[in-house]
């Protein structure tokens, strides 16, 4: 068994879900290792809403050790990482309100990447968050950036927005390391494609990852970056059009409750008969 915190020795897993996850998890990865050719592509699996039970038996199960999740909400992942083992490599992926972000990166010490930046006062909060753990490397970042202009997605927009917030993070925020650029896109795009069509929010990412590279070399120092693209309906195009990490979760995990149903602690049964 991992080391991790006590909570997780008390932790119900039910033998049938636990299998259920194995082969949905075993199949993504086949799908992601075809469209990837070759390359090495990171898998995220997306456990928001889902019990703490799910994320240990994926990264317990021997045939599987699945180390990446990605959570949504600030306060659910920190109820998670703190009765989960410290192995497991945490993304926060959602929406992140800037008063969130010490306490976010203060709490876990876990955290591996945080894709969802797209303002200097949050990378700013996170940088000062984790400068508290003066034993880890700099925190893994991604700027969010809007390739479809919609409103309701958060994310800079592609261009001086960008390079502002990129420039930033390379030159004032010494406790975060800029690895790459990360969209969510519009989800009817990736619906209404059709086979060897390239997705529109894909190909914009892409280039706007060329374009940083180019014009950020020197404070890059050499320093390649990576695309954060896909998700379940598109995640194998995505690969296709260079992305190296996506996010997986109803496919994984199937369809998830209402937020207001779900408490974390509500996956936890203490081990007592």
């Amino acid at each position: 068994m991992s080391e991790g915190n006590s909570a997780d020795i008390e932790m119900k897993i039910d033998p049938s879900r636990a299998k259920t996850l194995a082969t949905q998890i075993q199949a993504v990865s086949q799908r992601v290792s075809k469209a990837a050719n070759g390359r090495n592509v990171r898998l995220v699996a997306v456990s928001k809403l889902k019990p703490p039970a799910d994320i240990l038996a994926l990264h317990r199960d021997p045939a599987v050790k699945q180390e990446h999740f990605g959570e949504n909400y600030a306060q659910e992942l920190m109820e998670k990482a703190e009765m989960l083992p410290k192995e497991i490599k945490w993304h926060f992926i959602g929406g992140l309100q800037s008063n969130k972000c010490k306490p976010l990166t203060t709490a876990v010490s876990n955290l591996f990447c945080v894709s969802s930046i797209d303002s200097n006062k949050k990378a700013t909060q996170l940088n000062l968050g984790r400068s508290t753990h003066t034993d880890l490397p700099p925190l893994k970042a991604h700027i969010q950036i809007n390739t479809s202009g919609e409103e309701s997605k958060s994310g800079v927009t592609p261009g001086s927005e960008a390079t502002a917030l990129a420039k930033h993070i390379l030159t004032e925020c010494p406790h975060l390391s800029l690895i790459g650029l990360m969209t969510i896109g519009a989800i009817a795009r990736s619906k209404e494609m059709k086979e060897g069509e390239e997705n529109e929010d894909f190909r914009v990412l892409r280039e706007e990852r060329d374009r940083l590279q180019e014009e950020l070399k020197e404070e890059l120092k050499g320093s390649k970056l990576e695309l954060s693209m896909g998700m379940s309906e598109d995640f194998e195009g995505a690969i296709q059009m260079g992305s190296d990490e996506v996010r997986v979760g109803s496919t994984i995990f199937g369809e998830r409750p209402k937020k207001e149903d779900f408490k974390v602690k509500g996956g936890v049964e203490a081990g007592k008969s």
